[in-house]
């Protein structure tokens, strides 16, 4: 989306903003809470090796709905699928495994709200002029 215009290059500038922001709002969360992951509890078998971290929250789904919320946005039909594609990230995490449902839930919601966030803060902004 980078190269094909000053719109696209906008939307993606608005997705790499609201990633990082979604990243530091987990960092901070995992500082002060813990909760283990279901193959940490319980006899779970994992399809896929994977850290003994915080299963509070899902980076994969955090990522993921973070970029397509923030496409979404600007291009309904790229953000629908990639939304699609959000969601089946979220349901392979709980199938091999590592996260709860609401471990999912919670993710998709806190990567979409700082994605409504970034785009109503720093729309009006105008962080990248058209130079003409």
């Amino acid at each position: 989306m980078w190269f094909r215009g000053y719109s696209q290059r906008k939307v993606t500038v608005y997705a790499v903003i609201s990633v990082t922001f979604t990243l530091l709002i987990k960092m901070l969360i995992q500082c002060f809470y813990f909760k283990p992951r279901p193959f940490m509890k319980r006899r779970v078998g994992i399809l896929i090796p994977s850290k003994m971290n915080s299963a509070f929250l899902s980076t994969h789904m955090l990522l993921t709905t973070a970029v397509s919320t923030s496409i979404f946005l600007h291009e309904r039909v790229i953000g629908a699928v990639m939304w699609g594609v959000s969601l089946l990230t979220g349901f392979s995490r709980i199938w091999v495994g590592h996260h709860y449902p609401s471990d999912i839930i919670r993710s998709l919601f806190i990567g979409s709200l700082t994605s409504i966030i970034v785009e109503k803060v720093f729309g009006p902004l105008k962080i990248m002029n058209r130079k003409t």
